[in-house]
């Protein structure tokens, strides 16, 4: 990849997007420039535009004279953006339905659902498996979002996703039992689906999301640096 104008600052804004949203920039972490210039093996320019981008989407807050430092939100600011995203994706099933999901699209999610149960198989979290069920989650929510055909409402989800603990890159893999309830979710949304029953799948996301919100939040009211001192995507 050539540094070649905006094509590198935006892969640089990507791939720097992505180690805040899985957890590799923590919440309240510095980010130095040198140092993810060296890690991304870009020059400092697409890397201090990309910074700036992303303080500008609010994924990072400046600093006069100390830089960035990756943004900070309360609980009761997760809980609140989780609230928006349970229902702006439970309106996204509701109008795929509408509209009809077409075949290919309703087995790649079941591909998607298949790769989960393979996962899952083992009876317990496998660390190494992590990167790939996670890999799958978004892909399974994104499709759905895709298979809406509504921008603005693609949109505001993906606004949603840049408070970082609401992303739904964000897997708290170290219970089997929450895991494994959180995947027949997603089965059972897609039989809704391919039943066209809209507001079926609307309501099981809307608790799929939820539920996800309410766990996180627990978790972190019992340990607010959990999430600083867990691999959790």
């Amino acid at each position: 990849m050539s540094e070649n104008g905006g094509t590198v600052a935006d892969a640089a804004k990507d791939a720097l997007r992505e180690m805040i949203l899985t957890g590799h920039l923590c919440p309240g972490e510095r980010v130095h420039q040198d140092h993810l210039s060296s890690v991304l093996g870009l020059s400092r320019t697409p890397v201090r535009a990309a910074l700036a981008s992303l303080a500008q989407d609010g994924l990072l807050d400046y600093e006069s004279n100390r830089g960035y430092r990756v943004k900070q939100f309360s609980v009761d600011n997760i809980r609140g953006v989780f609230e928006v995203r349970s229902s702006l994706e439970a309106l996204a099933c509701r109008v795929a339905a509408r509209t009809g999901l077409a075949a290919s699209t309703l087995d790649r999610l079941d591909e998607l659902v298949e790769i989960g149960d393979r996962i899952l198989s083992a009876g317990e979290l496998v660390p190494d498996a992590l990167p790939e069920y996670r890999k799958m989650n978004v892909d399974f929510h994104e499709t759905i979002m895709e298979s809406a055909h509504n921008p603005l409402l693609k949109d505001f989800v993906d606004r949603s996703h840049n408070v970082p603990l609401v992303s739904d890159r964000v897997i708290l893999w170290d219970d089997f039992d929450v895991i494994y309830r959180s995947h027949d979710d997603h089965r059972r949304i897609v039989k809704a689906l391919r039943l066209g029953d809209g507001e079926r799948a609307a309501a099981l996301m809307h608790e799929h999301v939820y539920f996800a919100g309410e766990l996180l939040v627990d978790r972190l009211r019992e340990d607010p640096n959990l999430l600083q001192h867990q691999k959790y995507g």
